[in-house]
């Protein structure tokens, strides 16, 4: 009888120490954890229910949290705490948190706390209302218990960058516009908030509080704008060109949910320059000539080259142009009627009469947009140089060594080339006299060989690397930046699948064409009707080549280099002659 009370007592003590040890975590629900020695709920208080921060208050503890200890048998130093915080009726599905150790307390300083409610999306200034509570455990996560819930009321408040700018003031020219004119700078919005910030500089008048300001996006923490940058600005905002003014500048920074804060802000005085100015050509060739639909149109009038030399600059435009005969046009500073110029007797006239060019040709047209004197006289483009047949005789360069316009500022000329000599492009007769005058020949040049940005007036091209003829293109279809190109121009071939007992397509086999001089590129050959082809100056693809560019005035077709469809052959076999014209820019099949 004893020996079974014994082992009654034995089991007993067994099944309650087994049960001792099956402990449930009282939040999940789900775990079975090993034992420790049961704890309780902490109870959480806060040192206020309100809370209205300022940006004074970043630094400082604006809110303490206070809780009983759980009560668990560990050394109290290792319990762990974790103060979680959430929307009101969130119920801690995406709460914030902060976790201490041992400690019965914790506080949030203006800055911690404005960053929790930013990463909600409130807005500056919002008051809203957050639920809190503390969870409490062992080190290791066992033995969770919540505390009370409490609320607390709480608003947002902007936390700004601070702006500086490298100096106050800003005296820009034309002529180093695109030098560096000032350095902003700024810290960090929201310190502490963990999404995405955005930076804008803005601009506005001084003194009108940023009613109209005006966004410059920029990356964080530095922005520079260059002189060009910051006069624009200048002009932007009704300051105007040659006078001072001052603007006002501030960073914008923007949370990725929206919240919006402003910096401090800087003034800074410009001393502005007056605007580059743009001319153009409307009238009554427009439409013939490609330049948009309709014609006497500012919008889709070409432009005129601005002259960059020193003392030119802003003053002196030109251009190179075909103008039927009958041709009446205008011009226009800026896109729009509103300032205009007639011509009279060689001077500008504001709202004059129209520009009449009685005879059709390729026209050069000159303005000095200060002086109000304007200069129209037949447009050319000649070889000049000792590496070149004429020599340095301007007289001998028409027309034997003329280049052709192809459009409007584009001119294109083949001639043979010695090495060993220099050369020049030049637009008239004779040599420039070394003024600004606005009927003064035009000589070009450049420092880099082959391609590059020409000179007016000033060096020459550099000597060839190999006797033989050169293809050179004379460009100023970029208003900015006049350049040239050459290329050899040894043959010329026709390819395609049009060729008659030729390989479609292969340069290799096509036939070579005979070159006439003056540009001119000829070949007698059996075509194959309705087929493609294209010219080829070369014998392998990537070589330079000529694409159909539409109808030409006068008969045949206009050719292109930079891209565009096949020619087709006549609808006919048979044999052709093919005529490519590189000065004129077209190519005719009879």
């Amino acid at each position: 009888m004893k020996n079974i009370s014994k082992i009654i007592i034995a089991a007993l003590v067994t099944v309650g120490f087994l049960a001792a040890c099956s402990k449930i975590d009282n939040l999940t629900k789900v775990d079975e954890l090993p034992l420790y020695k049961e704890g309780k709920s902490p109870v959480l208080t806060s040192s206020t229910t309100t809370v209205a921060a300022t940006l004074a208050d970043t630094s400082n503890t604006v809110i303490t949290f206070n809780w009983t200890n759980p009560g668990y048998a560990n050394d109290s130093a290792t319990t762990k705490y974790v103060l979680e915080l959430d929307t009101t009726g969130g119920s801690f599905g995406n709460a914030a948190s902060k976790t201490v150790s041992g400690a019965l307390s914790t506080g949030l300083t203006g800055r911690e706390l404005n960053a929790i409610l930013l990463g909600y999306g409130y807005p500056v200034g919002i008051t809203k209302q957050l639920d809190i509570r503390v969870l409490s455990s062992y080190a290791n996560n066992n033995e969770r218990y919540a505390s009370n819930t409490i609320k607390v009321t709480v608003t947002t408040f902007a936390d700004p960058s601070v702006l500086a700018g490298s100096t106050t003031e800003v005296s820009p020219t034309l002529a180093t516009s695109g030098n560096k004119a000032i350095d902003f700078t700024w810290s960090r919005s929201f310190t502490g908030y963990p999404g995405v910030v955005t930076y804008a500089i803005e601009y506005d008048s001084a003194g009108k509080g940023f009613a109209a300001p005006i966004a410059i996006s920029a990356t964080p923490y530095t922005l520079t704008l260059t002189q060009g940058e910051i006069n624009s600005a200048a002009l932007a905002k009704g300051v105007a060109g040659g006078t001072t003014g001052k603007l006002d500048y501030r960073v914008k920074a923007t949370t990725a949910t929206g919240v919006v804060a402003y910096s401090s802000t800087f003034s800074v005085l410009i001393n502005t320059f007056f605007p580059i100015r743009r001319y153009y050509m409307p009238g009554s060739y427009q439409a013939d000539a490609g330049y948009g639909p309709d014609n006497w149109t500012p919008e889709t009038a070409p432009e005129l080259i601005r002259d960059i030399r020193t003392g030119a600059l802003n003053d002196l435009y030109y251009t190179y142009i075909y103008f039927p005969a009958g041709t009446q046009f205008k011009l226009t500073e800026g896109r729009s009627w509103s300032v205009n110029y007639g011509g009279e007797n060689g001077s500008l006239v504001q709202n004059g009469a129209n520009f009449y060019i009685e005879n059709a040709g390729v026209y050069r047209v000159v303005i000095n947009a200060t002086t109000k004197k304007y200069d129209i006289r037949q447009g050319r483009m000649g070889f000049v140089g000792g590496a070149v047949g004429n020599g340095w005789n301007p007289g001998g360069a028409f027309p034997n060594y003329e280049l052709g316009l192809s459009q409007a500022n584009l001119f294109v000329g083949l001639t043979d080339f010695s090495t060993g000599n220099e050369w020049k492009l030049i637009d008239s007769d004779n040599w420039n006299n070394g003024s600004l005058d606005i009927d003064n020949v035009r000589s070009y040049g450049s420092a880099t060989a082959n391609s590059g940005t020409m000179d007016i007036n000033a060096g020459n091209f550099p000597a060839v690397s190999a006797a033989g003829r050169y293809r050179v293109i004379w460009d100023g279809r970029d208003r900015n930046n006049i350049k040239y190109e050459m290329s050899p121009a040894t043959e010329m071939r026709v390819v395609g699948d049009g060729i008659q007992g030729v390989p479609a397509w292969s340069p290799g086999s096509s036939p070579q064409m005979t070159y006439q001089g003056a540009g001119i590129w000829t070949i007698t050959v059996a075509l194959l009707g309705g087929k493609d082809i294209k010219f080829l100056a070369g014998n392998d693809w990537g070589a330079f080549d000529y694409e159909d560019n539409g109808d030409a005035p006068g008969g045949g077709r206009k050719i292109k280099w930079e891209g565009g469809s096949n020619f087709k052959t006549p609808g006919a076999d048979g044999t052709y002659t093919i005529t490519l014209n590189e000065n004129a820019q077209t190519v005719t099949i009879q």
